[in-house]
């Protein structure tokens, strides 16, 4: 079994702050010859992603438990998992625009310098990685979804690979719809899924995922994304909860990183 490392004070100096950042490094890692460099899954709300004596009090999505066991039946190579914990503010940091009907101020921008200018800079140097959009992926839930595919269409060539479980696409009345108006031209393969009858309603307004998942998809095959480039899963039972993503992750890590 690999190893989480969890650093509790990195330095987000565009923020004026410090985060906890966990990385994972799997079995391989230790034993494969020096020279061997290994891609890189960038996944949010971090407190949530591992199992781990020191994750969240409640479940988790149990990443490193599903790579190493899609390693080990031969369905993937070993990836590197860094994951950044979110804060009492995820919901200002996770919105890269303003939500109104919530009265949620957009503060996404200082965030994502921070993955892209300190963290990503960071882990390229200290640990052996592969460089590159197809070796590249980001991977999140809700606003963590909707981060992750903002940070896919802002940064094409850093991240190529794109989960959004159940991701927040309605966000600041769709405003990914309007954001994302072509073909990136870039390496890219990106999963989106939701439950079909999936609600929320966190700050006043209900949220249909199952729905606005599914226009998302048409959209995104409307600018020419092919079908190996994406995919939808609309889950029949699914629900806004970690649970759900953990269930799902398997599938969704199989198809994203292969």
């Amino acid at each position: 079994m690999g190893h989480v490392h969890i650093i509790r004070d990195f330095p987000s100096p565009h923020e004026g702050r410090s985060r906890t950042v966990r990385i994972y490094t799997p079995e391989a890692y230790d034993s494969a010859p020096a020279g061997h460099r290994f891609p890189v899954l960038y996944m949010l709300d971090g407190q949530n992603v591992f199992a781990h004596p020191e994750s969240a009090v409640y479940e988790t999505w149990c990443a490193n438990l599903t790579l190493e066991h899609l390693v080990r039946e031969g369905s993937l190579e070993p990836w590197l998992i860094v994951a950044v914990d979110s804060t009492h503010n995820r919901l200002a940091e996770y919105s890269p625009w303003d939500e109104p009907r919530g009265n949620v101020r957009a503060q996404a921008q200082p965030y994502v310098r921070f993955l892209v200018e300190a963290l990503k800079p960071y882990v390229d140097s200290v640990y052996r990685t592969r460089q590159g959009p197809e070796w590249t992926g980001v991977m999140g839930s809700s606003l963590g979804g909707l981060m992750s595919l903002y940070l896919g269409r802002r940064y094409p060539e850093l991240f190529g690979r794109i989960g959004g479980l159940s991701p927040s696409v309605m966000w600041g009345w769709n405003r990914i719809f309007s954001e994302w108006t072509n073909h990136t031209r870039k390496w890219s393969r990106i999963y989106l899924d939701a439950g079909a009858q999936e609600t929320i309603d966190p700050v006043g307004y209900t949220m249909y995922y199952g729905d606005a998942t599914r226009d998302f998809y048409h959209h995104l095959k409307h600018l020419g994304y092919a079908d190996h480039e994406l995919l939808l899963v609309l889950d029949p039972g699914g629900h806004h909860h970690e649970l759900d993503w953990q269930r799902r992750l398997p599938f969704a890590m199989h198809w994203l990183l292969r």
